[in-house]
């Protein structure tokens, strides 16, 4: 009855509700034959947006594979197709334990090496489309390390091996 006496004076309900241990502001509004509630932000949470402009040069290929991806990959959403694997493992775990099973936890998958996605996502359209030009190899040596290279000074020749004495030979103890 509350819902349809909103919906005729065209209303809807401003509150606080606690969720997670924090309170938040929330508006209720009548649906159908219930009553909906939204979670609001507050106003020194909401900003107007600011996006740095691109100063450089998006790569033509790159977008034209995101574009291909893109394409390929719309279709219809089916959100039954989607479910919640910490609701779903929880409710697995309780339902073992109900039965009396043993629960172990389960193994944690190793994460997989990282490669070139740029290159493995040109190698994934060329098997479905044709020919896509050939990846560019990398230098040998990675080109970002340099920075991490510590300067040398002197000559290869002018080093020469410092011979080892009794002194230097063994570390001193400390008398207690």
């Amino acid at each position: 009855m509350i819902g349809a006496a909103m919906r005729e004076a065209d209303r809807v309900g401003i509150g606080r509700v606690t969720l997670s241990r924090r309170e938040r502001l929330v508006v209720v509004e009548p649906r159908d034959a219930g009553l909906v509630l939204i979670t609001l932000r507050a106003a020194e949470e909401v900003r107007t947006p600011s996006f740095a402009t691109a100063d450089t040069a998006v790569d033509a290929d790159m977008v034209a594979v995101a574009s291909m991806i893109i394409k390929r990959r719309s279709g219809h959403f089916d959100p039954t197709t989607f479910g919640d694997r910490y609701q779903e493992a929880l409710r697995e775990l309780i339902e073992a334990k109900m039965k009396g099973l043993p629960v172990r936890p389960r193994q944690i998958a190793t994460p997989r090496p990282v490669h070139d996605s740029m290159a493995a996502l040109k190698r994934s359209l060329a098997q479905e489309t044709g020919p896509v030009e050939k990846p560019r190899r990398r230098a040998a040596s990675d080109r970002r390390q340099g920075s991490l290279l510590l300067p040398v000074s002197g000559k290869k020749e002018d080093a020469t091996p410092v011979p080892a004495t009794a002194a230097t030979a063994r570390p001193r103890r400390r008398k207690a």
